[in-house]
Formats: structure tokens, C-alpha cells, sequence
């Protein structure tokens, strides 16, 4: 029987011969295994000298247009969605589910390749998920894993067995699992594209720029002819991908704008890039062809001047994103990420315990104020207590312009520590009103009666509501309950696990682990190291920069509340 690394190096040679075969072309890389953290990436072969590292045809990418018109799901998913009981992200989660487990599917090299487990807390074991309590991502993955097992229970199982059976069953039992694995497969891997209207809608790009309706009538086959070559054992023909035109009953499953339509969707080869801060290529659509000479594709394009060093990994950016959406997403965490954030909410079911909760709620809603707000750790720099280079005077001065010059009557004053004032005007804004008092309640009635006079010709702006609310209150009500709102928040942060000293303190004893016999050992090995597995460091590691930014925050708005106290 052959070995795991031959079998993974078999699936690697038949992926990439689906890819070739499905018209991707590999001009200055290579897709290979990286370790057993990252699975598989993309590496740096040749000097590609237009700096275009991988051409795939935007016929292989899988995208809920596909679904609707796919021979085995389309018709029950078009019924489904044109009564709007589904989104394109469920369909998406169905037919990976269903592509899984049928037999004989043509996208086997490619799932063959995908993970079978992943780094987000949904596929933590119980005493992993243990290390997230008390932060956001706990409550988050309880309640999204009881979501995903309802849909699979109440809708799922049964329908994917339904399509299994009229395909002629499957190669093995259907599990929540399988649909666990796909909606992982989908959140780590899908991109949003900017398709061209006249690629997702051939017929109607001149007539219909703007409909998302295809009628039968203006249907044409765009299939690819396929050769004969045998791949695995199989006439390429089964292997090969087409694309037929999509009949979506008038249903609104994209997004358009102008001559681009914004569609999710997974691009196998492309999607094999894993991030770096620091990437050292993106990807681009060439819907014509003249940059790669392939219309209707997307390209992997290096950004680096210089070329690159034979069999670098190639990474992508998956953008500015903090720890708790990297951990939750893609299930992985950058250590001392610069982009990281702290999450600030107050609960919405506390306002109906408050003095004046109807007044204020009407307030609130004038106001579109938001309940939460995510403060990034990219504002300290400005702050009173600046841990990074503050940005300069001029920058200062645009980011508080919001603040200035509220007050109609001249009876507030523009706070002195306005520049330094980092917390978003919009969430200070939500817990001015919620703090307010009676007298204060009465004040911005006032004023606003003031504004649009006693027979209320008009509504009030919520501009107008906010410089009311402002001027009767002030700031010091609303840093008050930020204070408090963060206590609350260390408070919970630290209930189970301590401070930030103490993850520090297991994090410089840790040792990774992928092996489930030395995370049964009692803890320490003879050197002091601490054994534990990746999802519980990575939780560590997510935890202690939320008490960081808990504690970094908190300090910015005490000091606020004491001046505006003064």
C-alpha cells in the first residue's frame, strides 16, 4: 500500500494535471506542500518576466451562478432561491457538501487537495474551545456551530440525501461533518471577484446591462470542447469543467455595479496562496486577455520589484484583519498583529432596563447610532499614550473635524482633549444617549424643538440629533460607561485564565505539538516547555491581545473621563 506522502504526492500530480487539463496555466510557480499547519502553497518555479505567476480561467471557479445551473442541484436550488428561502452562500455550502460525498465527481482532484480538518474553533476540541472563554469568539462559535447543526438538521441532510439518490447514492454516509467542512472550506478559501457582466451574462451584456435575469430564449452553449487524454484513469472529458449560461428566474443573486459584477466564489489553484503582511503577489481579473493572453481569467501577479528566489513561497494578503476574524475565518493568528482590534458592544437588551429606555430609544434610532464598535489598535498612536509613531498635527486635526463646532448656542465649548479623543465619534455618540439624565433628556427636547418648532413641520437630521445630544450631555456620561463597558470586558477576559502576564508566561513556555500522544502527557516535559496544540496556542495568543488592547484602551478613556471630569 503506498504511504500518506506518496498518496498526497499522487493527489498533488493529479490536481495539477486537472488544472492544465481545465486550460490553468503554471508560468512561474508551483503548488506544493508546505508543512502540516499551512497544507499546501504556492512557490515561486522560473522568472515569469510580465511578473504573472498563474492564469486560471474563471470557467473553473465555483460560484453560486454555477450551482443554479448545475445538472444535479440546479433545479431545486433555482426554486429555492427564487422564493428566497436560501442565500448564495448556502448554496455554495451545498453543493461542496454534496460534491464531497456523490461519486465520480469531476471536482475530486481538486477537493482532494483541500484540508480534511481546520484551525477555526468550530473544529476545536472541547477543551480547546475551553481557552476562548471570556472572549468574543466563545459565545460567536457556540452559537454559529448550533446554527450550522439546525440548517443541517432541518434542511441539509435530507435534501443532499434526496440529490445523492438521484445521482446514485454516494461513496459513504452523509455526516454534519461534511457540512462543517464545507462551510469551512468556504469562508477560508472563497475571494470576492469582480466578474465581467459580459462573462457571467454573454447575451445580454449590450441589451440588459443591468439585469440579472437570463430568459431561455438568449441561451447559448459556451462548453469547452475536451480532447481525449486520460487523466487518472479517466477520459478527461469527466475531469473537465464547463460553464453553461445561468437561468436564475429573475432572482437577485449578485452584486452589480457598472459593467462588474461582484461575485463570492473559490478559484482552485489561486486559492492555494496563504498570507503574509507582507504579500509578495495579488491576483487580478483579465477579462480580455491581453494581459495573459486568456479572456475571462484571473491571474496571480507578483508585486515584488526584484525577481523571485526558486521556490519561495508566494503569499497573498487577506487584508487588514485582526486576530478574532483571523482566528474565526481562517483559523490561524498573527503574533503582535499590528492590525488588530477590540470589539466594544453595549447590549441591546440592557437598554430596556434603563431610566428612559423608550425616550432614548427613539433617540438612538434618530441618531442610526450603533451599538458596538471596533476600536483598532491603529488609534492608540494618536492617543494620550501613543505605543506606536503618533501621526502628525494636520492628520489629528482631520480625524476630530466630526467633533468640532457641535453647539448652536455657544454654551459648550469644544472639549480641549478633543485631538486626543480616540473613541469613534459614532459609538460616543450611542453612549451619550444611553447615559443621559433626566434634565439632560429634557435639554435636547428642547433643542430640538428649538430646530423644527413646536408643530414638528420637520424631522430633525441626525446630525441635528447628535449636535443635541451633545450639547445637553457633554462627554463625561458617555467615558463614563465606556469605562465601565471595558471593565466589564477585562473583567471577563481575565476570569478564567488570568492576566496578560500570565499568557505571556505560557506562551514563552509553549511547545507546538501535532501529535496527540504528547498533548496526553501530564503537561511539562524536563525542560520547563509547556506541550500544547496549535488551536491552543493560537486561543492564547488571540486572548492576551485582547487583554492588551482592553487594558491600552482603558487607560486612553479614564484619562479622557478625568479631564472632561475637570
Amino acid at each position: 500500500m503506498p504511504n500518506p506522502e506518496e498518496e498526497e504526492e499522487a493527489s498533488l500530480e493529479r490536481f495539477i494535471q486537472w488544472l492544465q487539463v481545465n486550460g490553468a496555466k503554471l508560468r512561474g510557480c508551483e503548488i506544493k506542500y508546505c508543512d502540516s499547519n499551512k497544507g499546501c502553497g504556492v512557490y515561486s518555479s522560473n522568472d515569469a518576466s510580465d511578473g504573472v505567476l498563474l492564469v486560471v480561467p474563471l470557467d473553473l471557479a465555483i460560484t453560486p451562478m454555477r450551482v443554479l445551473q448545475d445538472p444535479l442541484l440546479g433545479s431545486e436550488c433555482r426554486a429555492m432561491f427564487a422564493e428566497g428561502e436560501v442565500d448564495d452562500r448556502f448554496l455554495m455550502n451545498l453543493f461542496l457538501t454534496v460534491e464531497r460525498v456523490r461519486k465520480n465527481s469531476s471536482w475530486k482532484p481538486y477537493l482532494d487537495m483541500l484540508p480534511t480538518t481546520f484551525g477555526n474553533p468550530l473544529w476545536f476540541t472541547d477543551d480547546e474551545l475551553l481557552e476562548l472563554r471570556g472572549t468574543t469568539l466563545y459565545r460567536a462559535t457556540e452559537l454559529q456551530k448550533k446554527t450550522l447543526l439546525n440548517l443541517y438538521n432541518g434542511r441539509v441532510k435530507d435534501l443532499v440525501k434526496k440529490l445523492l439518490t438521484l445521482d446514485g447514492g454516494s461513496e459513504r454516509e452523509l455526516s454534519f461533518e461534511d457540512f462543517l467542512w464545507a462551510n469551512s472550506v468556504f469562508w477560508t478559501r472563497a475571494l470576492n471577484i469582480p466578474l465581467p457582466h459580459s462573462f457571467v451574462f454573454p447575451q445580454i451584456h449590450e441589451e440588459q446591462n443591468s439585469c440579472l435575469s437570463i430568459d431561455k430564449s438568449s441561451e447559448a452553449s459556451t462548453d469547452r470542447s475536451s480532447s481525449n487524454e486520460m487523466v487518472n484513469g479517466k477520459d478527461v472529458k469527466e475531469c473537465e469543467v464547463t460553464r453553461n449560461d445561468v437561468e436564475v428566474n429573475g432572482t437577485e443573486v449578485i452584486s452589480v455595479q457598472n459593467d462588474t459584477v461582484w461575485v463570492e466564489g473559490l478559484v482552485p489553484g489561486i486559492d492555494f496562496c496563504n498570507h503574509d503582511l507582507k504579500a509578495a503577489a495579488t491576483w487580478e481579473v483579465d477579462a480580455t486577455g491581453s494581459v495573459t493572453g486568456v479572456p475571462f481569467s484571473m491571474y496571480l501577479l507578483s508585486v515584488v520589484q526584484s525577481p523571485f528566489k526558486i521556490k519561495k513561497e508566494i503569499s497573498i494578503s487577506y487584508g487588514n484583519k485582526g486576530n478574532e476574524e483571523l482566528l474565526y475565518l481562517y483559523g490561524f493568528v498573527v503574533d503582535n498583529n499590528p492590525d488588530d482590534y477590540l470589539m466594544v458592544h453595549y447590549p441591546v437588551e440592557a437598554i430596556e432596563s434603563i431610566p428612559f429606555s423608550d425616550s432614548k430609544s427613539q433617540l438612538l434610532e434618530a441618531q442610526k447610532a450603533g451599538m458596538r464598535c471596533l476600536l483598532h489598535k491603529s488609534l492608540l498612536d494618536r492617543g494620550f499614550f501613543p505605543v506606536g509613531s503618533p501621526k502628525d498635527k494636520d492628520s489629528d486635526n482631520r480625524e476630530v473635524g466630526q467633533t468640532c463646532n457641535y453647539s448652536w448656542s455657544g454654551q459648550r465649548k469644544t472639549p480641549s482633549y478633543v485631538n486626543k479623543l480616540i473613541f469613534p465619534e459614532d459609538f460616543l455618540t450611542t453612549l451619550r444617549t444611553i447615559a443621559m439624565r433626566e434634565d439632560e433628556l429634557l435639554r435636547v427636547s428642547s433643542l430640538l424643538e428649538e430646530l423644527v418648532g413646536t408643530g414638528g413641520e420637520r424631522q430633525p437630521s441626525d446630525v441635528e440629533v447628535r449636535a443635541a445630544v451633545w450639547e445637553a450631555c457633554g462627554d463625561t456620561g458617555a467615558l463614563q460607561l465606556l469605562v465601565d463597558l471595558l471593565h466589564v470586558k477585562m473583567t471577563d477576559l481575565e476570569e478564567y485564565y488570568g492576566t496578560e502576564d500570565c499568557d505571556t508566561e505560557l506562551l514563552e513556555k509553549a511547545c507546538i505539538t501535532d501529535c496527540p500522544e504528547e498533548l496526553t502527557r501530564d503537561g511539562n516535559d524536563t525542560s520547563g516547555r509547556i506541550m500544547m496544540s496549535r488551536n491552543k496556542w493560537s486561543s492564547i495568543v488571540y486572548r492576551r491581545g485582547q487583554k492588551l488592547l482592553t487594558r491600552l484602551f482603558l487607560k486612553e478613556a479614564e484619562h479622557a473621563l478625568q479631564l472632561s471630569l475637570s
